[in-house]
């Protein structure tokens, strides 16, 4: 079974995937191209954001079209984007949670 993202818009530059997908591994693009496979650069879980080319330092990530964030450095093709090398353009907050769980690093919980 292959395994699968899915881009929004052909102008992104980041797809989501739809299962969770291992270093190495071939991804099949669906959506915004006509046929276009990357190979994963780390391992994405099923949900989040993996880049379909190589982002450099500030250059913008787009989905849906629209750029959502910029690149807090620069990104391989078939990276995991998220919260640890992309900086939210409309929550300045996000840049400083954790990336795992989400939230807040200067809240401490017992």
């Amino acid at each position: 079974m292959p395994i699968e993202c899915f881009q929004v818009d052909a102008s992104d530059n980041v797809a989501t995937m739809l299962q969770d997908v291992e270093t190495g591994a071939e991804i099949d693009v669906l959506g915004g191209v006509s046929r276009k496979t990357v190979r994963a650069a780390q391992t994405v879980r099923a949900g989040h954001k993996v880049t379909l080319c190589a982002i450099s330092e500030g250059e913008p990530i787009v989905k849906y079209g629209f750029q959502i964030g910029a690149a807090t450095h620069a990104i391989a093709e078939g990276e995991w984007v998220h919260l640890h090398n992309c900086r939210s353009l409309y929550d300045a907050r996000s840049s400083h949670l954790d990336v795992d769980t989400g939230s807040r690093t200067e809240t401490h919980y017992a």
